[in-house]
């Protein structure tokens, strides 16, 4: 700790931070640009310029840039000097020479970093009437749009999308005084984490192209507190809504998950919820006819259906635990599937289980920056778990912050870091079956096939205790021994593994690895979807299981059971049914299989908890009420349909009519989930005797306008089953739960640095504690235990192996329904390695047909080289689901 003095006050602060930072953690407000919490100072912008003193009795003074000047013991400083507040001024107004001035055309507006600081300066007036400098726009693709005008030349975006981020094709050009921030020719831009830069400029040079289709100013969305639905990672989101659509999603800072940054699915990937297809209204489909009802004839006619039948119930890890338990107190627990295939549940229970286990540490997504040293077995990361590549990508810097550190260079200065780290980094290796993403700060990766990324894994947990490895070739005992040895040597290694490849050894093995490497290592396991981890720990049948039973009707719920099964087991299993009942959100293959459709409530329009792959259970709320903007629609939570039918069909009276009911049900009767009722606020919470508003406070004078003639406006919905309220009418501040946090607003901070005013110390984490609770660090540890390597897979000369591999926007149910998307889904080929495409005879772009089972799939070829033999890449999410596990036949098509 140290004591600065600012303006005649002191305060104790973190010495190891710069002043900037320092100060703004205090609450005192120094305007700048180009620094930033994430990416560190290089002082560039001149804007947070303050009058440093040597000291008390120093009237003098010099002046200093903040961001670069550290926090140190008696620093005395002030901000409200003359000197400095015409400096500041001054810079202001020169950074605004060439700006355009078009704050009301600009879809920034309202939502600016620059507005923020210009009026925080006092620069209210335009002296500069020449000729400003104009550029040519770049096409970015369809999800930026780009308006280079507006720059200030602050360097964040270059900083963050090379620097941070890792990407490639965009860059910084200058001649003279004219700098352009670009690519170098018009193109898409290739990072999956490209969408940050709408939220890293302070201005509006990148902003949302998805936003620009309906655009509205910020003040007149809704938000509402949310978690990102498109993989397991559990990012927190705050979805913007005006008119009953969602407008933009904006990232809501959790300190020990997302922090500033989401990944280009969970930004633009919420298309689908917009679709004109979607079932808005309960539906009767009869032989191809499909015909809209009411509320009530939807749920008497379900009611009248299942009556004293055999009812199977069919969940998802798409759905919210609330929504799974109704289902199950419905039909009974020994007729409740987690709708999850065998293999595919066996995979999830197992990394459950491993992550309950003695010994066995799972960091938070934060905490995984903090590692010196990463193993990744079987994990595309960036396909599979995109924000947790990120991360990843930074624990690769803590060589370079170290070296630093040694030479007493402070952490936060980007440039003299950088320089002195030169291209060291902290040693990443990757053992996948396909190159990935971050080939570029790895040390080494290998390209191999599921079974012998397995083997390797259990090599290096055996090198890591001294004993000897059998059945591997020289040079993979080789590797192994080094792998052991580098994590051996780091303070804090981490093994990151999961179930994208459907092999459960390479999870054993990442946990064997663990163990054997002691107290001080990680180990995160990646799962499929936003609820997996929270179902493997609610349990359930596998949908093998479920459907070998006898069953007269099946009700389903949010699953396209289609992408979870062979098409001809599924069509089987449903014509077992007479009546099959479907709840979902989306128009799927399983959806059109129904008798009866009840429209189910996206995470936009419901409540409901999810357990992400860390096992940290949160809380998404419902943005906005669809009937209040077409009273037609009857969209409702899974588990409001459900209870309503259990109520009926039980003939009792309703008892939830509030979420915080199913809540205390689920914390009653799943004792494994009780942490769950202190994920958030129940609905009785208020903030100075007020609920928390979903929308910022607005200043349009609109209602003004018209006050002559009539000031009416209809009356918003009101909200039991949460703290929160529609529109703006409600508390709006830093005091509110992490958890209900709908947006990042404050008095005079309009941009997404307003942050800062929700944090107990600026990039650090939320007042009160970020958002969640981590449910393994309060359940009971199952004994350590000890896993075999799986015996090498013998090649067929006949026969080849499906292999998965996922795409980060392809892959996703419902990413391929976002129209922002399509443009960046590529097309669907099989892939296969060199040898092996001499062997077929074939070369890229040639169709070949793969049988697998009753499943016959006929694609393109794409020849990559570096793929194990044997082995065929198949695309995860863009062909029919077939069973990975067994050898498939191929011919070559003409």
């Amino acid at each position: 700790m140290a004591t600065i003095h600012v303006d005649g006050k002191s305060y104790e602060v973190n010495g190891s931070e710069n002043l900037l930072q320092a100060c703004l953690s205090l609450g005192i407000d120094i305007p700048y640009f180009c620094w930033h919490p994430s990416l560190g100072s290089v002082g560039s912008c001149r804007q947070c310029a303050v009058t440093q003193y040597a000291n008390a009795d120093d009237t003098r003074g010099r002046l200093v840039m903040s961001c670069m000047t550290p926090a140190s013991d008696n620093t005395f400083i002030s901000i409200e000097d003359k000197e400095a507040t015409e400096f500041r001024a001054s810079i202001v107004e020169f950074l605004m020479t060439n700006h355009p001035h078009d704050c009301p055309v600009c879809e920034e507006g309202g939502h600016c970093h620059l507005q923020d600081m210009t009026v925080m300066t006092g620069h209210d007036r335009r002296r500069y009437r020449f000729t400003k400098r104009t550029h040519y726009n770049q096409e970015l693709g369809s999800f930026i749009s780009h308006e280079m005008n507006r720059c200030i030349a602050c360097y964040r975006c270059v900083r963050y999308y090379n620097d941070y981020a890792g990407g490639t094709d965009f860059g910084v050009y200058g001649s003279a005084s004219r700098v352009y921030f670009g690519r170098p020719e018009s193109g898409t831009l290739e990072s999956e984490f490209s969408g940050n830069l709408t939220e890293v400029c302070p201005t509006g040079v990148f902003t949302d192209k998805t936003h620009s289709a309906r655009y509205n100013r910020k003040w007149d969305m809704q938000y509402a507190p949310s978690v990102c639905q498109g993989c397991a990672s559990g990012c927190n989101i705050s979805p913007g809504e005006r008119y009953g659509e969602i407008r933009r999603v904006e990232n809501r800072f959790n300190g020990e998950v997302n922090q500033y940054f989401l990944c280009d699915k969970g930004r633009f990937g919420t298309g689908y919820v917009n679709r004109s297809d979607r079932p808005r209204q309960p539906q009767f489909r009869t032989n191809g006819t499909v015909t809209t009802v009411s509320i009530d004839q939807a749920l008497d006619q379900v009611i009248t259906t299942i009556q004293s039948k055999k009812v199977l119930g069919i969940g998802s890890p798409r759905a919210s635990l609330e929504s799974n338990f109704a289902l199950r107190e419905l039909v009974g627990q020994e007729n409740y599937s987690t709708g999850m295939s065998q293999k595919e549940q066996n995979l999830v229970e197992l990394a459950s289980s491993i992550m309950q286990t003695e010994g066995i540490y799972n960091p938070g997504m934060r905490e995984i920056e903090s590692y010196d040293a990463v193993l990744i077995l079987g994990e595309d990361l960036t396909q599979t778990a995109p924000r947790m590549a990120l991360s990843v990508r930074q624990a690769a810097k803590n060589k370079a912050k170290q070296m630093a550190a040694d030479r007493r260079t402070q952490e936060w200065l980007a440039e003299p870091v950088k320089r002195i780290g030169q291209d060291e980094n902290s040693p990443i290796y990757i053992l996948a079956a396909t190159q990935t993403r971050l080939a570029d700060i790895a040390e080494g990766e290998v390209v191999a096939s599921p079974n012998d990324i397995a083997r390797l894994g259990f090599a290096v947990a055996a090198s890591v205790i001294g004993e000897a490895v059998n059945g591997l070739d020289d040079d993979a005992k080789a590797f192994a021994k080094t792998i052991a040895d580098t994590l051996k040597a780091a303070k804090k290694p981490l093994i990151i593994a999961g179930t994208s490849l459907q092999d459960a050894s390479i999870m054993e093995a990442a946990a064997q690895l663990v163990q054997n490497l002691g107290a001080n290592a990680g180990l995160s396991l990646v799962v499929p979807e936003v609820n997996s981890m929270g179902l493997a720990l609610f349990g359930g049948l596998s949908l093998e299981q479920a459907f070998a039973q006898d069953y007269e009707a099946v009700v389903i719920v949010e699953n396209d059971l289609y992408r979870r099964l062979p098409t001809a087991q599924v069509d089987a299993a449903l014509a077992k049914a007479e009546e099959v009942i479907v709840l979902d959100h989306s128009e799927t293959a399983t959806l059109a299989k129904a008798s009866i459709v009840l429209s189910a409530a996206s995470f936009a329009e419901g409540d409901g908890t999810v357990v992400s792959q860390e096992g940290r259970a949160q809380r998404f709320y419902q943005v906005y009420d669809p009937s209040y903007y077409k009273p037609e629609y009857a969209i409702k939570e899974s588990w409001r349909w459900l209870h309503a039918i259990e109520t009926g069909v039980k003939g009792k009276a309703i008892s939830w009519t509030l979420l915080d009911d199913v809540i205390e049900s689920v914390v009653r009767n799943v004792p494994v989930l009780e942490a769950i009722q202190d994920v958030a606020p129940d609905a009785g919470y208020r903030v100075h005797g007020l609920k928390i508003a979903r929308e910022p406070r607005r200043y349009s004078g609109r209602t003004v306008i018209r006050a002559p003639l009539n000031v009416h406006e209809p009356m918003q919905p009101v909200d039991t089953d949460s703290a929160l309220t529609f529109s703006m009418e409600g508390y709006v501040g830093s005091e509110t739960k992490a958890a209900l946090v709908p947006f990042a607003w404050a008095p005079g901070w309009n941009s997404p640095q307003s942050w800062n005013k929700f944090q107990d110390n600026v990039g650090g984490h939320l007042k009160g504690g970020d958002s969640g609770i981590r449910l393994f660090d309060r359940l009971v540890k199952l004994p350590a235990r000890s896993y075999v390597a799986p015996a090498a897979t013998v090649a067929n000369p006949d026969s080849f192996r499906l292999v998965p591999m996922h795409h980060i926007f392809a892959s996703g149910e419902f990413t391929v329904k976002t129209p922002a998307m399509e443009s960046r889904i590529p097309t669907a080929v099989f892939a296969v390695g060199e040898q092996d495409a001499n062997r077929l005879n074939v070369q890229d772009g040639q169709q070949i047909t793969v049988k697998a089972g009753e499943t016959t799939i006929s694609l393109p070829v794409q020849v990559i080289h570096y793929l194990p033999t044997g082995y065929i890449g198949y695309p995860i999410g863009q062909a029919p689901t077939v069973s990975l596990a067994e050898p498939v036949s191929v011919a070559v098509g003409a």
